[in-house]
């Protein structure tokens, strides 16, 4: 499972300086992987659905066997449910069974003592209830309910109504009982029933769709491969499904027809990643097919369901949206690898999750290499690293962790981010035929099994022959990251080189295995070197003072840096140094010291820069209000809005432009205004903002009907600061419509329309929409933020009752009094 939204509200998080939990490893109970008992052999489900009541009604063939010892009882996880038979299936025919059972726990007397070669069946006639039961979600997974339907009695205008399942981490025990656990493996057998109308999906192929005399069709999906019970799905709903193909492998893929279209647009590289990925692992994509679905109000990013990923509507773009780049295709590769890694070998516990996720989120970085070039997957490479090393928690974890307060809390940068930076740096350690050799032979090991990190490393060491204790024991078992210092030193009498290495973190000395490359008279020079020792000193003996020392010249090395280079040694790094994070480390010091001439110089080159990024973080690090950068630039700028490939640069040009506040560009602008990219709009309608705030609102009203993200954002900002309330109505929508990313983006704004408010219906309900936004992502603290707008809100309605006229008075505290009642709600979560 991916979470897109947990990286983001991460940052979001950051921003706004939220306290945290303190973590402490050791305080925190032990938590063994669940006792195999009873082993599952194959579940078969019969399901329909009771709309109204948002209740699904269950018929369920278990069966099992004994792992080793001998058994005369049997527990089920069933949560919420409930049971109306349990039976023994013998020869057709059911005999009942006693049972006792506590809304979480099944459990069942069985007729005899069974040995473990005896297998048995139980049957369960039951109604799962996901929205009368109590779940507990994460910073990762934000609900628990197992089964969601989604606007079942279709009273939400334009949303459409479906069901889908989501089991991650143990929820598929809400609507079917099972023993929920990653070590368990079960093969699958499910029948669909369901309004005609609705197209569902679930794990496996299609075997049969009978139509019913009621209206409804029961599809019955079978699965012949054991997969953990946590990846079972149901998908329900209105979906449009575009059939692709890899080999002989269907490859489908499920949108609101609305979004038919774009299908291929969206995962049309579904199949290549397919392709790289097998080759790469040396196993063939391992299942019988492969589909993809879109949902709406997904409870976390996206889903790999075995067979059947689920997505988070974000995914759902149209052509115009897709100019400004891909939502989903670090989604849809990461999903796609855990079919190898956490479908075909599962983590066998939640202490272990890192050997699921960890693999997935370094499959976005080989992906990204793979089809956009080393830049890219070096700036996702990075940007991952940043994700960890910001996180003011993240160093007190362990990768693979025994001690934890909740199995959620292992969602997290550590698990996926950090550990695919570990998996990284192995990676360029031992090689890429060994790293791909190593998992080619975990993968078999373990094939429709579980894998855990000790049975990894087993195979890193067979293939290469390599101890690599070490590295997993500082890596995998223990907690934290170097925090290294380099330090250098030109001895010119002796013709020497220091470079002073200097970990400074408390906790003892990491090994640190490193390229440090040397260029001296136009000609570069490798070294390698281990790190042993907390402190030490290199020195190298060269003809002349190097141009640079580059120490982790390969930028693979998990650690937080702090390198003492002058400004010239990075402008000759920008220039000469091969990779992404030479030319962004040496912009970032340029940023920092932007008034030195040797900084402009560098800011200068990287504006045009051969990668996107380097070329946006350029332009947001120039100082046009110095005469000589602005002049240098302007020119530069201009032509970046007119002819860049990429529109997102074309857009950070003309916010750029934005900030001089110059009439001059206005034309640029309007000009801007025609792109199809909905970023280079919404710069550009902020940017002629900023000069001709009446012209821009005469042209806003022009762009509504067609705006999505950035434009909307733009749009709303607009309103905010210069409209009135009749734009409330688009500012609404457009907040309501809006991706989590973008409501987060306009949300000061929307509470900044909302105090010019007078209707108290529509201020309240509003105000509820908020409310809802706090609860619903209260566990990365957004509670807490939503709050805050509240209060600020309360302060200007309160303060407008001095100077509302008598009769609206009235109003103004009704609203008054809804805000406090809503703010306190919060407050009490």
């Amino acid at each position: 499972m991916i979470y897109r939204l947990f990286r983001y509200l991460s940052v979001v998080i950051l921003l706004f300086s939220l306290p945290t939990a303190s973590f402490s490893q050791s305080l925190k109970a032990y938590r063994a992987t669940v006792d195999k008992i009873n082993d599952l052999i194959h579940t078969k489900l019969d399901v329909s659905f009771d709309y109204q009541k948002r209740r699904l009604n269950g018929k369920a063939w278990i069966t099992l066997k004994p792992l080793f010892y001998a058994i005369d009882s049997l527990t089920l996880d069933a949560k919420g449910m409930d049971i109306k038979t349990v039976a023994l299936v013998t020869n057709h025919k059911l005999s009942k069974l006693n049972y006792s059972y506590d809304s979480l726990k099944l459990k069942i007397n069985l007729d005899k003592t069974y040995s473990s070669k005896e297998s048995y069946t139980v049957y369960i006639d039951y109604v799962a209830k996901p929205d009368e039961l109590k779940a507990k979600g994460s910073a990762a997974i934000t609900n628990a309910k197992g089964l969601y339907f989604i606007n079942p009695d279709s009273t939400i205008q334009n949303k459409p109504v479906q069901i889908w399942t989501q089991g991650e981490t143990e929820s598929s025990s809400v609507w079917f009982p099972t023993i929920d656990s990653p070590n368990q493996k079960t093969t699958q057998e499910i029948s669909i029933t369901a309004p005609a109308k609705y197209t569902t999906l679930s794990n496996g192929t299609l075997v049969n769709k009978k139509s019913n005399k009621d209206g409804t069709r029961t599809d019955t999906w079978k699965m012949d491969k054991p997969h953990a019970p946590y990846l079972f799905m149901m998908a329900v709903g209105n979906f449009k499904i575009y059939q692709d193909k890899w080999k002989n492998i269907p490859v489908d893929y499920y949108l609101e027809p609305k979004y038919a279209p774009y299908a291929k647009s969206i995962f049309g590289n579904t199949p290549e990643m397919m392709t790289f990925f097998s080759n790469k692992l040396g196993i063939d994509y391992p299942w019988d097919k492969y589909a993809q679905v879109v949902v709406r109000d997904f409870v976390s990013g996206a889903m790999e369901n075995t067979t059947a990923t689920i997505h988070g509507d974000f995914v759902q773009q149209t052509d115009r949206e897709l100019l400004d780049g891909s939502a989903g295709e670090d989604v849809i590769a990461h999903e796609l690898f855990h079919h190898w890694f956490g479908d075909y070998v599962t983590a066998e516990s939640w202490s272990n999750l890192s050997v699921n996720e960890s693999f997935a989120d370094i499959s976005e970085t080989l992906w990204n290499e793979y089809k956009f070039g080393k830049d890219a997957g070096d700036a996702h490479n990075y940007e991952a690293m940043q994700a960890y090393l910001n996180n003011p928690t993240a160093k007190s974890k362990h990768l693979i962790r025994f001690h934890y307060e909740d199995k959620e809390d292992m969602f997290d940068v550590v698990s996926y981010q950090k550990g695919g930076r570990i998996l990284n740096m192995l990676r360029h350690d031992i090689g890429e035929d060994a790293f791909y050799k190593s998992l080619n032979l975990y993968l078999k090991s373990n094939a429709f099994k579980t894998g855990e990190a000790h049975q990894l490393r087993l195979a890193f060491e067979e293939v290469t022959g390599k101890d690599l204790n070490w590295f997993f024991n500082q890596w995998y078992f223990r907690e934290g990251h170097p925090e290294l210092n380099i330090k250098y030193s030109w001895n010119e009498g002796a013709k020497t080189q220091q470079v002073i290495l200097n970990q400074t973190q408390k906790n003892d000395v990491f090994l640190l295995p490193m390229k440090i490359d040397i260029y001296v008279g136009g000609k570069k020079e490798r070294h390698d070197y281990f790190m042993t020792k907390k402190t030490d000193t290199l020195n190298f003996t060269l003809n002349k003072k190097p141009d640079l020392v580059n120490v982790d010249a390969d930028k693979i090395i998990l650690a937080k840096k702090t390198d003492e280079k002058s400004l010239s040694e990075y402008a000759f790094q920008y220039e000469n140094a091969p990779l992404y994070l030479d030319r962004l480390e040496a912009l970032n010091a340029a940023s920092k010291n932007s008034s030195d001439a040797i900084a402009q110089a560098i800011i200068h080159s990287a504006l045009n820069d051969k990668y996107y990024k380097i070329r946006i973080k350029a332009i947001d690090a120039l100082k046009l209000n110095q005469s000589s950068v602005k002049a240098k630039a302007l020119p530069i700028l201009k032509n970046l809005v007119k002819t860049d490939e990429k529109t997102l640069v074309q857009a950070a040009a003309i916010t750029a432009l934005a900030s001089l506040k110059d009439s001059s560009h206005e034309t640029l602008f309007k000009e801007a205004l025609k792109s199809k990219s909905y970023a280079v709009q919404g710069a550009a309608l902020a940017a002629l903002a900023a000069t001709n705030k009446k012209e821009a609102i005469i042209l806003a009203k022009t762009l509504e009907q067609d705006s999505r993200g950035p434009l909307s954002v733009a749009l709303v900002a607009l309103y905010a600061d210069e409209g009135s309330e009749n734009n409330f109505d688009f500012v609404s929508k457009a907040f309501k419509d809006g991706g989590i990313e973008e409501k987060f983006q306009m949300m000061q704004r929307y509470v900044g329309m909302l105090s010019k408010i007078k209707n108290t219906g529509i201020f309240n309900e509003n105000v509820a929409l908020l409310k809802g936004i706090g609860i619903q992502y209260k566990s990365y603290g957004i509670d807490k933020y939503v709050i805050g707008l509240l209060h600020n809100l309360l302060k200007i309605k309160t303060d407008l009752l001095n100077s509302t006229p008598t009769q609206a008075k009235a109003d103004v505290n009704l609203q008054i009094e809804y805000l406090k009642s809503n703010i306190a709600d919060l407050e009490k979560l």
